[in-house]
C-alpha cells in the first residue's frame, strides 16, 4: 500500500497536463524534455539540445526522445533560408499536441532572422544553435517576439568561449578526416551531389573538399552513399524555393552525424552506381563523372582530346 505526501510550491512552479506525465508513447527522457522546455521562462530561447545537455540526456537518448515528441505532435521543426542566403531551423514546442497546419501557421508569425554572426569552415552557416521556437502557455497562442536584431560583434565571454570550442573541435575533426582512407571516397560523393538535384549543381569549387570531409566523417560512422544522398535530399525545400546558397545547406546538412543505426531507410530511386565516381575537371556544359582508376581528374574524354 502506498501513501502520497506533498506540498503544493509557492512559487518557481509549473502546471503540466496529466495526458504528458502518462502519456504511453513517450519515454521518461522525452517527457523529461518536453517538460523541462515547458517550465522555461516566458520567452526564453534555448534549444531542445541545450536542455538535453542540462538534463544530462545522452546523444542517443536525445534523438529517441526527440523524435517521440515530433511524432505525438508536441514539437515541429522548419527550415527557413534568409534574405542573406544563412539557413535557420525553427523549433516549436507546445504543451497540447499539434498538426503540421496548426504548428506552420504559429510559426509563419515568427519572422525570419537576416543574418548570422561569422562561422567557422566546420560549423552551419547560421549561429552556433539553431534558431529555436519557445514554451506555449495553455491555450498554444501568443508566442513572445523574438530576440530584436542587434549587433554581434561584442559577444559576451561564454558565447566567445564557446566560439573557440566549437573552432577546436573542427580542426580536431579536420586533422582525423584528412588521415580517413575513404576521403577520396567523400570527394567522388560530393561530385555525384548535382545529378540529385538542379538545385545542387552550382556549389562553389573552393567548398568542396570542405564537403568531401563532412560526407567522409558520415563514410567513417558506417553509413553509405546512398543514405547520404537521401539524408540531402531529404533536407533540401519543397520545389520552386530557390536556394541562394547550396554549399551553405550542404555544410549544414552534413554538420551533424546521427548514429547508423537511427539512419532512416534510404529513399528510392538513388542508384548505388553512383559510387566511386568523380566528377571531371575538364570543360564540360554539364557536370560529367567518370570512374578513375587512379588519381586523374579528367574523363576519358578529355584525356583522348
Amino acid at each position: 500500500m502506498i501513501y502520497r505526501h506533498f506540498n503544493a510550491p509557492s512559487h518557481a512552479f509549473t502546471q503540466f497536463s496529466h495526458d504528458i506525465i502518462r502519456h504511453p508513447r513517450l519515454s521518461s527522457d522525452a517527457v523529461r524534455l518536453l517538460t523541462w522546455q515547458l517550465s522555461l521562462p516566458q520567452g526564453a530561447r534555448e534549444c531542445l539540445s541545450r536542455t538535453a545537455e542540462r538534463a544530462r540526456i545522452g546523444s542517443t537518448s536525445f534523438v529517441r526522445a526527440k523524435r517521440q515528441l515530433k511524432e505525438e505532435g508536441f514539437v515541429h521543426e522548419r527550415r527557413v533560408q534568409g534574405v542573406n542566403g544563412y539557413w535557420f531551423t525553427q523549433q516549436l514546442v507546445s504543451n497540447v499536441p499539434l498538426t503540421a497546419d496548426q504548428a506552420a501557421k504559429l510559426l509563419g508569425r515568427e519572422p525570419v532572422p537576416v543574418a548570422a554572426p561569422p562561422a567557422s569552415s566546420q560549423v552551419a552557416p547560421s549561429h552556433p544553435e539553431p534558431a529555436v521556437g519557445q514554451p506555449v502557455p495553455p491555450p498554444a497562442d501568443g508566442y513572445p517576439e523574438s530576440d530584436p536584431a542587434g549587433d554581434t560583434s561584442n559577444l559576451p565571454p561564454e558565447a566567445e568561449e564557446e566560439a573557440e570550442e566549437k573552432e577546436a573541435a573542427a580542426v580536431a575533426v579536420a586533422v582525423a578526416v584528412a588521415d580517413s582512407p575513404r576521403l577520396e571516397e567523400g570527394r567522388a560523393l560530393i561530385g555525384a551531389l548535382p545529378i540529385l538535384s538542379p538545385v545542387l549543381r552550382h556549389i562553389p569549387p573552393g567548398m568542396r573538399d570542405e564537403l568531401a570531409r563532412l560526407a567522409t566523417r558520415w563514410l567513417d560512422a558506417g553509413h553509405t552513399p546512398t543514405d547520404i544522398h537521401a539524408h540531402i535530399l531529404r533536407g533540401l525545400p519543397g520545389a520552386g524555393t530557390p536556394v541562394h546558397r547550396p554549399g551553405g545547406l550542404l555544410r549544414y546538412l552534413l554538420r551533424d552525424v546521427p548514429p547508423r543505426e537511427l539512419t532512416p531507410r534510404p529513399a528510392p530511386g538513388i542508384s548505388s552506381r553512383l559510387s566511386g565516381t568523380r566528377e571531371c575537371s575538364g570543360d564540360h556544359t554539364q557536370t560529367t563523372l567518370f570512374r578513375p582508376v587512379g588519381d586523374e581528374t579528367l574523363c576519358p574524354r578529355c584525356v583522348t582530346d
